[in-house]
């Protein structure tokens, strides 16, 4: 798979702001069939950072709805990897207001 592939977009949220202060890891979603293996190396070659852990997790799509009197659905399935870098280095996903 290429690696510009396999991160998808950074996810950025409370629960990762939170990760990144206090553990130094950052959270992607990623593509479905990617692998911690190949998550790690995009990683590493496109923030030129060295990675420490990779953790994955399966997320099941949510059932929404569509409006009254028409049937709701369900989004698709995602997979979430949490990348733990080494202590001292860091990835710039948004430039913050100063």
């Amino acid at each position: 798979m290429d690696l510009q592939r396999v991160l998808i977009r950074p996810l950025i949220t409370e629960r990762s702001t939170a990760l990144k202060e206090a553990a130094n890891q950052y959270c992607f979603q990623v593509h479905a069939h990617a692998t911690k293996g190949q998550i790690r190396q995009a990683v590493e070659a496109l923030f030129n950072v060295a990675v420490t852990g990779v953790n994955t997790a399966i997320l099941p799509g949510k059932f929404r709805r569509l409006g009254a009197g028409r049937p709701g659905g369900y989004r698709a399935d995602w997979k979430k990897a949490i990348v733990t870098i080494r202590r001292g280095q860091e990835i710039k996903l948004v430039e913050e207001p100063k």
